[in-house]
């Protein structure tokens, strides 16, 4: 076909940026402040692409990240992001050469597993990656919160008080870093991000200048939870119609979580909060007087990981009771099949590679939905994605795998 599919020069990152633009229905014009914020993140090894006739028609990136898995261990991944393919050059096996590429780079360095956000529900399970986490966005009527109109603050002792960029910078990262320590599905966040968040760097139509920021102390003074919120300014007949939108909002304490959504429904002239992505039984409609007032807008799936060191991840995570269980993994890339013996308790767990007969029997995506303890094997034993060869086996697994409240990945990447 005379298309090269190969890793992106130095010079010629601008072009691929273009191309990730055009993959992205966006216009392909990339400023040049834009070009040098890119390049913080650029990795020559890690940065791939499909080449033909002087311009990008595929585009594919990775780099570092950690996960949270169940128990606080974090586990080293292979972030995937800025995948495209021009819809001129479709269903040629683009995406299917870079991703193979990258999941070996992956595999030979030592990651665990690799993660996405998928734009799309079909395209990443014939690469192994199932959806691993959830996430629900509400609407608040606040009119209907049934709260307190005389709400002057926390009522525990604590404070909320407004926040600027710099003292985000400071108390941010710290606060994050304790909250994805007991968070299952948490990425951690680079300094790029958090600069790139609170506008200490600037990007073109990026809402970052508009936010606010509030942070929560508790009665000892310990930061445990911050919002970064937008508001809108609309009236109508002399009565405001005003929504809020919450771009991000982390707790280490329900206290904090519940002080700060009771703040951002008591603020004057605001009548609706749209929340932002929030985890799948997040405990937000149960902090107002008529948890009725919180409506879905919508829930998806959200996170995806690719497993890729099967034993090295069983052994991560945390088991609430004592168990064994012998899993045969299917996996056609060939980089995590095999079966595996995993005998695991309160205590840890071991895994490793067995000639005992399997107990179960799944493809590698589907042992990534289960992984962080969001699936149930039963659930997918009754839609045949999962084989019982031992009766109990399912049960066994929901036993050792589920997770009391369900995994939550925060961010975007």
């Amino acid at each position: 076909m005379g298309i090269e599919v190969r890793k992106v020069g130095e010079a010629e990152f601008p072009g691929w940026l273009r191309g990730v633009k055009v993959g992205f229905l966006r216009p392909p014009v990339v400023p040049d402040e834009e070009i040098e914020h890119r390049r913080g993140s650029y990795d020559p090894d890690r940065t791939q692409g499909a080449y033909d006739n002087g311009r990008w028609v595929a585009t594919f990136h990775s780099f570092s990240q950690e996960l949270t898995v169940v128990g606080g261990a974090r586990v080293p991944a292979d972030a995937v992001s800025a995948v495209t393919v021009s819809p001129t050059h479709r269903r040629r096996g683009l995406l299917s050469r870079m991703m193979e590429n990258d999941l070996r780079a992956a595999k030979e360095r030592g990651d665990a597993l690799a993660t996405l956000i998928a734009a799309e529900y079909p395209i990443y399970g014939r690469y192994g990656f199932g959806p691993a986490t959830w996430c629900t966005e509400w609407h608040i009527e606040v009119a209907r919160a049934a709260l307190d109109p005389r709400h002057a603050g926390p009522d525990d002792g604590g404070r909320v008080d407004f926040a600027d960029a710099a003292e985000v910078l400071e108390v941010g990262p710290p606060l994050h870093e304790r909250f994805r320590a007991g968070q299952p599905g948490a990425i951690d966040l680079p300094d790029v991000w958090w600069r790139t968040h609170t506008g200490a760097v600037t990007l073109p139509h990026h809402p970052a200048k508009d936010r606010f920021h509030a942070v929560y102390r508790s009665a000892s003074g310990e930061v445990e939870g911050l919002v970064s919120y937008r508001v809108d300014d609309k009236w109508e007949r002399k009565l405001p119609q005003n929504t809020l939108t919450v771009d991000r909002l982390a707790a280490t304490t329900a206290a904090a979580e519940r002080a700060l959504w009771r703040f951002l429904c008591s603020i004057d002239w605001v009548m609706h909060v749209e929340t932002g992505l929030r985890g799948p039984d997040d405990l937000l409609p149960y902090y107002l007087g008529d948890p009725r007032a919180a409506q879905i807008r919508h829930q998806a799936d959200y996170l995806w990981i690719r497993p890729l060191d099967i034993p090295r991840l069983l052994e991560a995570r945390t088991y609430p009771a004592a168990g064994s269980l012998v899993l045969e993994i299917r996996d056609k890339a060939g980089l995590a099949d095999g079966r595996f013996l995993l005998e695991a308790g309160p205590e840890g767990a071991t895994c490793a590679r067995t000639e005992r007969s399997a107990e179960l029997t799944l493809d590698v995506g589907d042992f990534a939905a289960l992984y962080l303890g969001d699936e149930s094997a039963v659930r997918l034993g009754a839609l045949g994605r999962v084989a019982e060869e031992r009766p109990g086996a399912l049960a066994t697994a929901d036993l050792l795998l589920r997770t009391p409240r369900r995994p939550w990945c925060p961010d975007m990447f």
